[in-house]
């Protein structure tokens, strides 16, 4: 391949994006322009559930209590 064959399919791939862009630049503007009015309508507040916390006495009884399981695993196979 010639440097002027590759030269001239890089511009026929740069003409094609920018077809390309256009057409999408212009459907952007028309969605834009569209979607305020919907989604003033639709747009529905939800609330966030209030993560757990958990107490350190609770998180000890949980931590022990898988010590105790791994203890009991390890015994169990040896």
């Amino acid at each position: 391949m010639s440097i002027e064959s590759i030269l001239a399919q890089i511009d026929e791939e740069i003409a094609k994006l920018t077809q390309i862009r256009a057409l999408l630049s212009t459907t952007e503007v028309a969605a834009k322009t569209a979607a305020p009015a919907k989604a003033k309508k639709t747009k529905v507040k939800t609330k966030r559930k209030k993560r757990r916390v958990l107490s350190p006495e609770a998180r000890k009884r949980i931590a022990d209590a898988q010590r105790k399981r791994w203890a009991a695993q390890k015994a169990k196979s040896k």
